[in-house]
């Protein structure tokens, strides 16, 4: 991994997301962003058999798409063809009627491209198994977590790292729940 790919990917993303914040937070949005990013990258240290490049930069550009006016073509002429049809993999398609339905037809499109991009998404889901925004329903939260679920078991020979990292926080998250 370049610093030069990192920052280029960084900036873009940074003036992206500029007056988004993180859910219930007044953080910066590229706080999320590049939390996961740091989660690419220490999977990259147990297991360095991806293409980490291809993996951050996708990292950091995973929500352009779907939470600000950029679309494939921009992507592809700034980042490339793979970066570009990853970013679209991760993006869910709002023409589908039910969340569920969104999640599932971009589980496999991720699962038809290079393992990186499901790397990604495992990656994000981790980041977001936080303690969930407090206007969140408790439906609503034990939903995001069966869509967790739905993540590691679609996505669960990506990185094995990865794979129990985001085990681990579905276990942290469903005993939270449990307080509720």
């Amino acid at each position: 991994m370049t610093q030069e790919l990192y920052q280029k990917a960084i900036i873009f993303a940074g003036e992206k997301h500029s007056e988004q914040k993180v859910p219930g937070t007044n953080a910066n949005y590229l706080l999320h962003i590049s939390n996961v990013a740091m989660e690419v990258l220490i999977a990259y240290s147990f297991d360095n058999d991806f293409d980490i490049n291809l993996a951050v930069q996708v990292a950091i550009l995973h929500d352009t798409i779907e939470d600000t006016n950029t679309d494939f073509e921009e992507i592809k002429d700034e980042f490339g063809e793979n970066i570009a049809a990853g970013e679209q993999a991760l993006t869910k398609d709002e023409k589908l009627k039910s969340k569920k339905e969104r999640m599932i037809d971009s589980l496999n499109r991720i699962n038809q491209l290079q393992k990186e991009i499901g790397i990604v998404k495992i990656a994000d889901r981790i980041t977001n198994l936080q303690r969930p925004p407090k206007h969140w329903t408790k439906e609503k939260i034990v939903s995001y977590c069966d869509e967790a679920k739905l993540i590691s078991s679609t996505l669960s020979k990506k990185n094995d790292y990865l794979n129990q990292r985001l085990s681990s926080k579905i276990l942290e998250y469903e005993k939270m729940i449990e307080s509720l």
